[in-house]
């Protein structure tokens, strides 16, 4: 009997987890980190900081909503190799910026890395190779987006402290550069039938003779089974990512920079295991259900969070716990859109419609550090703005199941 040869599909899947860990770590989770030393350095407010940040998402949401389209005209290698460089460069500016406007162009040049390598094209990587274990090998994936907010951006805390934030982010820059482009020349591959197999290394499929990547977008936008799954994740990853650009601002005066540091370590750690807990299950589950009872435990964190952060005599314990119960969802919002497109829609309109979904969901959660930072300057609280965050995760839990 031959010895079925290792399927390069899981190679794919440890590729793309490395491509995650950085462009999260750097551009998703670093947000908050470099936020905060901003406005260290130079005073200045949240609702200062947060507009560039707003930019940023919206001009990353353009890109993605046509990214799958992208990949299919340039492949993996080039859009992957792009990316990568348009991070390095973004960060490594913003260590320069000394006034408010210096902060768009490194954003606006981080959004093209942001676009190329966020949460649709980690789904448009890893789908192509994977059909029975698609749950599986996507949560695998992305729990390198996890990581990014476990070991990435935690480790630009200490880097910044001792060596300054122009030559951290000139450091994290050169780091991303030497371990993403050896990836994208030598693991990604357009799909299995570059190497004559099929999805889960099983036979070859014939391919189909024209594009799908935008096949059916419009008429998808017209129906509610793609917004049921687009509406509820947009509220829900605005509220997720306002209050993650702000944590460590948020928790700093209460448990002091390097217990906020161990914070997000903490919301990061328990990211992996709600993503592994999912990827477990969620391929033999209802994953609108498995949505559902996610956003509700992160509900959960965002109260406890609410009543205690103004609290002088809050326990870190309790803040810590809150940072667990809110981390437990904060990678499945990224992976379960994907997952339920794919189970709800043929094979060939997956790609574009990942990256729509991604786009409308980034455009609204944009506005997410915006929202949590004027209500912050406006009431001198963090209070109201994680109420406000937990009222969107309550809108969402509901409103994820209700698919006609």
């Amino acid at each position: 009997m031959k010895r079925p040869r290792y399927f390069h599909g899981w190679n794919v899947v440890a590729g793309t987890l490395v491509i995650a860990t950085f462009s999260f770590g750097l551009e998703f989770y670093g947000i908050t980190v470099y936020l905060g030393a901003l406005q260290q350095r130079h005073a200045w407010s949240a609702a200062t900081v947060s507009v560039p940040v707003t930019v940023y998402y919206l001009a990353g949401a353009l890109l993605t909503a046509w990214i799958a389209t992208l990949y299919e005209r340039l492949g993996p290698r080039v859009v992957v190799a792009t990316g990568s460089v348009a991070l390095a460069l973004g960060v490594s500016a913003l260590g320069h910026a000394t006034r408010p406007w210096h902060l768009y162009p490194p954003f606006l040049v981080m959004a093209l890395g942001w676009g190329a390598m966020s949460g649709a094209a980690l789904n448009i990587l890893v789908a192509p190779w994977f059909e029975r274990r698609r749950g599986l090998a996507v949560s695998l994936a992305f729990n390198g987006a996890t990581l990014g907010g476990v070991l990435v951006a935690p480790a630009l805390i200490p880097l910044i402290a001792r060596v300054g934030f122009a030559r951290a982010a000139l450091m994290a820059g050169v780091v991303t550069l030497a371990a993403l482009l050896p990836i994208a020349a030598l693991v990604m591959r357009a799909g299995p039938h570059e190497l004559g197999v099929g999805p889960d290394g099983g036979a070859p499929r014939p391919r189909a003779a024209t594009s799908h990547a935008s096949a059916g977008r419009a008429e998808a936008l017209r129906t509610w089974r793609f917004w049921s799954v687009s509406a509820p994740f947009a509220l829900a990853l605005a509220a997720q990512v306002g209050l993650l650009t702000h944590v460590v601002g948020m928790l700093t005066p209460v448990l002091g920079v390097a217990a906020a540091g161990r914070a997000v370590s903490v919301t990061t750690a328990a990211a992996i295991l709600g993503r592994l807990a999912t990827g477990l299950v969620v391929d033999r589950v209802n994953p609108r259900a498995v949505t559902s009872v996610t956003l509700a435990i992160q509900l959960s964190g965002v109260l406890l969070l609410a009543a205690s952060i103004d609290r002088q005599d809050a326990a870190a314990t309790v803040l810590y716990a809150a940072c667990t119960l809110f981390g437990l969802g904060v990678g499945n919002l990224t992976t379960l859109p994907g997952i339920i497109l794919g189970a709800e829609w043929p094979r060939e309109r997956f790609a574009g419609l990942v990256g729509m979904a991604v786009a409308i969901n980034q455009c609204t959660f944009a506005f997410g550090p915006s929202l949590v930072g004027g209500l912050r300057d406006a009431t001198g609280s963090y209070a109201l703005p994680l109420l406000a965050c937990g009222a969107l995760e309550a809108i969402a839990a509901v409103t994820i199941l209700a698919r006609r």
